[in-house]
């Protein structure tokens, strides 16, 4: 049996293109034209290497989980949960104002309104904010355990503030805001940190 032509394209280097169009873009505001062109590749060799268009974003989401959204990851590592929330939140602001990536967050922007065939890739962007969430909450509860939050405090409200400020520092981000702007908004968040009693 004979097997077909080797590919003649770097699957890695194709897979990252097709990430900063899902991302300046969207999920459905990327069109195939768009993406084969990105890609440098043609329809029948995106489907064969990648599968649809939503197999293909699902890989580019993961490529964005391991090798963007992944810096904000060592927050969890600060010693003090005060610390790893702005640790946190301030990573947020260099990412989605990256010089050579789209500005906002995939995560945030890349699904929120979509057709009735989007409705997985948007389900999936759901729960990877709600895995964030999570692992906020579970910082601030460990606040909490240590002493630097009040044993009152309500680590479940706390972790929705921060991942209203995080959301609204990527979609702020991609409607022009510098860095510098961001870093301004993060001072004034943490200036609303709760004390400990």
């Amino acid at each position: 049996m004979r097997s077909g032509r080797p590919r003649e394209f770097d699957m890695d280097a194709a897979l990252g293109s097709a990430l900063e169009v899902f991302w300046a873009k969207g999920y459905e505001g990327a069109s195939m034209a768009e993406l084969t062109a990105a890609m440098g590749i043609n329809r029948p060799s995106l489907y064969a290497a990648f599968g649809n268009k939503e197999d293909l974003f699902m890989r580019a989401l993961d490529l964005y989980a391991q090798s963007f959204h992944s810096a904000a990851s060592g927050f969890t590592e600060e010693p003090t949960a005060r610390g790893a929330i702005e640790a946190f939140l301030r990573s947020t602001a260099v990412l989605v104002t990256g010089p050579s990536t789209p500005h906002g967050c995939l995560l945030v922007q890349g699904a929120l309104a979509v057709g009735g065939a989007g409705e997985p890739v948007r389900q999936a962007l759901a729960a990877r904010r709600t895995a964030v969430l999570d692992a906020i909450r579970q910082r601030l509860q460990q606040g909490v355990d240590d002493g630097d939050l009040a044993a009152d405090t309500d680590v479940t409200d706390l972790a929705r503030y921060v991942v209203v400020t995080n959301n609204g520092i990527a979609v702020q981000a991609a409607g022009g805001a510098t860095r510098d702007e961001l870093s301004r908004c993060i001072d004034i968040a943490m200036r609303a940190w709760p004390a400990v009693q």
